[in-house]
């Protein structure tokens, strides 16, 4: 039956896959709800430097009409799968605004950190408990963010995140699996922390 259905919204046009770096079509009246992987919403500034919006995943809603930056994006960090849709649902929408002011507050406290190395694993903490997961030894961060979009995000040189990130490693705060994963150890955040 759930074949079916998404074989209905495929036709329609409302059910899409994406591969990694690909960005989403600009429809400034629909919104994007994602179901399976991560975006990024950015924009840029006149001297070309990304500015990082948000990150996203499942369940969150997305798109050009909850904004009113220019020019505004939605970035493939993993593939994705998302439905286009408009506003039916006046609750919806108010959740999903509220769920974004949310996440602009916690990026605004950890970018504003003056210490690259607090920002980063601050950073860290925040994406392992939004899209990471529980295992034996810590969270385990298994999408693939590269040094440079770190360094996007934060407001950083890639240079000075490829630094920090031995640094903590050094310190074995984190772990830096292959295909891009790391594994930041609960145990050692807290302790870093004070």
């Amino acid at each position: 039956m759930f074949t079916s259905s998404l074989s209905n919204l495929v036709a329609k046009g409302i059910y899409h896959r994406f591969k990694r770096r690909v960005t989403f079509p600009n429809n400034t009246n629909n919104v994007w709800k994602i179901e399976t992987g991560v975006v990024r919403t950015l924009t840029w500034l006149e001297d070309g430097s990304i500015v990082t919006l948000g990150l996203w995943g499942q369940g969150d809603i997305v798109g050009q009409s909850l904004s009113k930056i220019e020019p505004y994006t939605i970035e493939c960090l993993t593939e994705v799968e998302a439905i286009n849709f408009s506003w039916h649902n006046g609750e919806q929408l108010t959740s999903n605004l509220l769920n974004q002011i949310y996440q602009l507050e916690e990026l605004a406290i950890i970018r504003s950190h003056k210490r690259i190395e607090i920002a980063l694993i601050k950073f860290l903490g925040w994406l392992a408990k939004k899209f990471g997961r529980q295992i034996e030894t810590g969270y385990l961060i298994d999408f693939q963010l590269t040094h440079q979009d770190m360094a996007e995000i934060l407001g950083a040189t890639r240079v000075t995140i490829t630094r920090a990130l031995k640094n903590l490693e050094e310190q074995r705060i984190i772990e830096r699996l292959p295909l891009r994963q790391i594994l930041l150890r609960e145990e050692e955040v807290w302790y870093y922390e004070i």
